[in-house]
């Protein structure tokens, strides 16, 4: 251990003191245009003389830098250009630069390796296997794209267990491109008489492949690292197709309109029914149910509105039918006849990805057939979560997806999740009226939002009768004497709810098993893993909607399918990275619950420093006028500034409002703009501008009004 050391010191002494004699000497003085152009002539005469030992001198200058890191490679690579010409230049230089890097590459490695390991090993630990594994692929990567420093790679590879073999070769691959690129701009630089040399056309020629080359070694490197991940399975020839996409939802309909809307050969493929969650079992059908009971609320609030009395007679049997016959109105904006119309074909039957180009579909009498596409858009949704709580399959449970089957209106309902669908369903069976208990882990009904705005949805739904448990964890479900308990922990102690049906509502998980992501190694825990143009591990595979998140949104999937569509169409001629900057979101409980960009409570978890605008809705005529005064519109605001950071509104039309806040911030527009807007009266939108006032008022420049004033006083004498 001991012989190692001074080893190590003897080694770290050489380097220092070669570093110490190149900043004595200071060669780099000689490197530089007018010294080289003042001296050509003798240079070029040595050269012609010897060109051998110029060369060698050369070669060993450049290893001699390269090897102890120091500055001047990128000077002395155009040197070799304009010294030894194109073809010999880049001989040199790439011999040169390769050796001298696998120099400071073992430098590294033998001075600082074991002191790194002993004391990052196990931060590093990840790294080291990513490296091991694909430890060539990602040096390849860097040295092909020029993101960090020649150097950095040098020492920060020694740090690592890749194979100094390894480390050459591919060096001496990567590294072929750039120095081809550098050698032949230092070509031109020979033909040089003058500063004004440097705009010459071919020297021009020369530095604008510099800029095109990181273009040029990203498509490079996309497409080797595309060809090694796909290498086990054989590419068709030619394709059947454009795309292929998995999934009917909202989602998949939009990837297979956008590749028909621009002339592309698409097949849709769907296992159920087109039109996935969203008309089936989701917001179609949801917002149908809520409409009812919405209305049946304003009945028994007649007296509000100066009506003495008013009630209605109906048959829960006949309120879902009637959610029935709202699916069935719609259903045909999302049928295969519309689509096959559009020029989509559509494909009824199970699909299962067989390789990167192939889909294999089964079709629903059992026949099996392959498809195969230049790119595939897996759209496959997400289904409701089951929490494997104890007894939970022994009293039976109710989702998202099967409540719609029910036509008796349960007499107890115990509604599991405070999010926004266990929120929405549980006001909606109230308001028919199921005497309804909501269960919820956390300390307040939609955790993502303020606690005021949970304070106010948690406060009408108790005014309307529900039974709003906060922190109570289910633990179990037993069933005593023929009545369906669930037992739940509340700050230490057994709570025993009794309940008839129960809703399941705590979340949804993506559909990630059965169509063969594991195969292709495409997946991950809980959504399959995407960069920001929306592809998977494999480039030619995207993902798009629930499947993907990370917000499960029916017009969050519509953007990402769009986004995937056409990038799987053009890439690598066109793409587009999936923009998540403005997303708007809506809960139609009552009171609505709409929010765009950053709330208070999020404000404070990331560090971002804002001011807050609120207008109350109590204050609003409109509000007033139609027995609707509650509510508020909250602006996020950087500091001193109108630009919106983030919006949430609480009250009537909620979901509607937030467009003008969501327009704003997508185009830049601050509070300013939306102040100088004619707004209608009287309406809810008005807020909007309220609000602004409220922040105008509370940044107006006190000293300009100060002199304002005195001028107005002044006039009046």
């Amino acid at each position: 251990m001991a012989a190692v050391t001074r080893r190590r010191l003897v080694v770290v002494g050489l380097l220092l003191a070669a570093a110490g004699a190149y900043l004595a000497l200071d060669p780099g003085r000689f490197l530089n245009l007018d010294y080289l152009k003042s001296h050509w002539a003798p240079i070029d005469s040595w050269v012609r003389a010897q060109p051998l030992t110029a060369a060698l001198a050369y070669f060993v200058a450049y290893v001699a830098i390269t090897g102890l890191s120091l500055p001047g490679a990128g000077v002395m690579t155009l040197l070799g250009g304009a010294v030894f010409g194109l073809a010999w230049g880049f001989v040199l230089v790439s011999f040169a630069s390769t050796l001298g890097a696998t120099l400071a590459f073992l430098s590294a490695r033998f001075v600082l390796r074991d002191w790194v390991q002993a004391r990052f090993g196990d931060r590093l630990r990840a790294l080291d296997a990513g490296i091991e594994r694909d430890g060539g692929l990602y040096l390849f990567t860097l040295r092909l794209v020029p993101v960090f420093p020649f150097f950095v790679i040098n020492l920060l590879m020694g740090l690592t267990p890749i194979r100094t073999w390894t480390f050459y070769w591919v060096s001496q691959l990567g590294m072929v491109a750039g120095t081809l690129v550098y050698v032949n701009a230092g070509t031109q630089l020979a033909t040089i008489d003058t500063p004004a040399g440097i705009l010459s056309p071919a020297l021009l020629a020369s530095f604008a492949l510099l800029g095109v080359f990181p273009w040029l070694a990203r498509q490079a490197v996309d497409l080797l690292s595309a060809r090694r991940i796909q290498a086990g399975w054989p590419k068709p020839v030619r394709f059947d197709r454009n795309l292929i996409v998995i999934g009917g939802g909202s989602a998949g309909l939009v990837a297979a309109y956008i590749a028909a809307a621009v002339r592309a050969r698409v097949t849709l493929i769907e296992a159920h029914r087109l039109g996935g969650d969203c008309l089936n079992t989701g917001c179609v059908p949801s917002k149908a149910l809520i409409r009812s009971a919405r209305l049946l609320s304003q009945i028994r609030r007649a007296r509000d509105f100066g009506i003495r009395s008013a009630q209605a007679e109906f048959s829960f049997g006949e309120v879902m039918e009637r959610v029935r016959g709202v699916i069935a109105a719609i259903e045909p904006h999302d049928s295969v006849e519309r689509y096959t119309s559009l020029g989509v074909e559509v494909v009824e039957g199970t699909a299962r990805v067989v390789s990167p180009w192939v889909v294999e579909v089964t079709g629903r009498d059992g026949a099996r057939h392959r498809l195969s596409a230049r790119s595939v858009v897996i759209a496959a949704g997400a289904r409701p979560h089951v929490p494997a709580i104890p007894g939970i399959d022994e009293v039976g449970y109710l989702t998202s997806e099967s409540v719609w089957d029910l036509r008796e209106l349960p007499a107890r309902l115990l509604v599991l999740g405070g999010g926004p669908i266990g929120c929405e369903l549980a006001q909606t069976f109230a308001r028919l009226g199921a005497t309804v208990t909501q269960v919820e882990s956390a300390a307040q009904l939609l955790p993502r939002e303020d606690p005021e705005v949970s304070d106010l949805v948690v406060g009408r739904f108790r005014s309307e009768g529900i039974t709003v448990l906060l922190e109570h964890r289910a633990s179990a479900f037993v069933v005593e004497n023929g009545e369906k308990l669930l037992l739940a922990e509340h700050h230490g102690s057994e709570q025993r709810i009794r309940f008839d049906a129960l809703l399941v509502a705590v979340g949804r998980v993506a559909n990630l098993a059965g169509y063969g992501l594991e195969e292709l190694g495409i997946g991950g825990d809980r959504r399959i893993e995407t960069n920001e143009f929306l592809q998977t591990r494999h480039p030619n595979i995207y993902a798009a909607g629930d499947v993907v998140g990370p917000y499960q949104f029916t017009h969050v999937a519509a953007h990402q399918a769009w986004t995937a569509a056409v990038n799987a169409l053009f890439s690598p001629f066109r793409r587009f990275r999936v923009d998540y900057s403005v997303i708007p979101w809506a809960t139609f409980v009552d009171p609505e619950v709409a929010r765009v960009g950053i709330n208070e409570r999020e404000a404070r978890e990331r560090g971002i420093a804002y001011e807050q605008t609120t207008y109350r809705l109590d204050d609003l005529d409109r509000a007033i006028a139609d027995g609707e005064a509650h509510g508020f519109v909250r602006v996020l605001t950087v500091p001193g500034k109108d630009r919106i950071l983030g919006a949430t509104i609480v009250g009537e039309h909620a979901g509607e409002l937030i467009a003008e806040f969501v327009l704003a911030m997508r185009h830049g527009l601050g509070l300013n703009r939306i102040l100088g807007t004619i707004h209608v009266y009287p309406t809810f939108a008005e807020a909007s501008r309220y609000v602004a006032g409220n922040w105008k008022r509370a940044h107006a420049p006190q000293r300009v009004l100060a002199w304002v004033e005195r001028f107005h006083s002044w006039r009046r004498r």
